[in-house]
Parts: structure tokens; C-alpha cells; sequence
């Protein structure tokens, strides 16, 4: 994982336990003081809402116990790996992308960032400069080749 995205994670993490999940709480004791909760329906949200938060923060502390900040200066952008971004062209239309090798957790199609697992960066994986790939997509096969290869 980069440091940026360990970060954003840590963030993210900070939010829902300072902020996000005192308020769940004191929405949980408002409406407990509304009286029978047998059909306070405020309750069983505000319950349901506290437990969506739990999940999401168990899920997050589990991905940063787990997480290890990769070092991009021990790098090589000789061969495609983690985190390198990688400019190839699509040979059926000659049509240019630009993909950053990321971690699943980093993952963001809008951001130009590929999940390491995803069919497109398993087929570029230790490829270099100039090498041509044959990608199995859900449209089929792309043959894709590599433009140039940066960290």
C-alpha cells in the first residue's frame, strides 16, 4: 500500500470513531429516552446505523494491521509493478491509458488507479517497455501494448 492511501485509510478511521460514531450514540440514547423502544423505529435505525459503523471501523483496523507501506524509492520502473503508473495504448483503436498499479483498498477507477488483482495489471505484471499483452476482459480479448512505465 502507498503512504498516501495508508493515510487516507487512517483518516477515514479517525472520522468514524471521533466523529461518526459518538453521534450514532447520542442519537441511540435521544431516542431511548422517547420511551417504549418496542416501536421506536428512531432506535432500531440509530441501532442499525451504530452497527454499520462498528463494521466498517472493525474492516478498516483490520486492513491497516494488516497493511504495509511499500517504499517507492526501493522501486524499480524497469518492469510493471505495484504502484507504477503504466501509459499503453490499446491496439484494437489506438485509443491511450494511463493506470496506476495500486492495492485493492487504493482502488479507484476515477482516480486512474487499478486493483493489482484486477485481469488488466495481473497481465501487465513484470512487463516492460514496448512488450505487447493479451488482456481477457468481459468485452473479450484486448491486446494491449506498453507505452512507458514511471513510478
Amino acid at each position: 500500500m502507498s503512504q498516501e492511501g495508508y493515510d487516507k485509510l487512517v483518516a477515514e478511521l479517525r472520522q468514524l470513531e471521533s466523529v461518526e460514531l459518538p453521534q450514532v450514540r447520542e442519537a441511540i440514547a435521544e431516542a431511548r429516552d422517547k420511551g417504549d423502544l418496542s416501536e421506536n423505529f428512531e432506535y432500531h435505525a440509530a441501532k442499525r446505523e451504530q452497527a454499520r459503523l462498528l463494521s466498517q471501523i472493525r474492516f478498516k483496523q483490520r486492513v491497516l494491521e494488516h497493511a504495509r507501506v511499500i517504499d517507492t524509492a526501493r522501486l524499480g520502473s524497469d518492469s510493471v509493478g505495484l504502484l507504477c503508473k503504466v501509459e499503453m495504448t490499446n491496439l484494437a483503436n489506438n485509443c491511450r491509458m494511463i493506470y496506476t498499479i495500486a492495492s485493492p483498498h487504493e482502488a479507484n477507477l476515477r482516480e486512474g488507479k487499478i486493483s493489482i488483482k484486477s485481469p488488466i495489471a495481473q497481465a501487465l505484471l513484470n512487463k516492460k517497455v514496448g512488450d505487447v499483452v493479451e488482456v481477457r476482459v468481459p468485452a473479450g480479448i484486448q491486446r494491449l501494448r506498453i507505452e512507458s512505465i514511471e513510478l
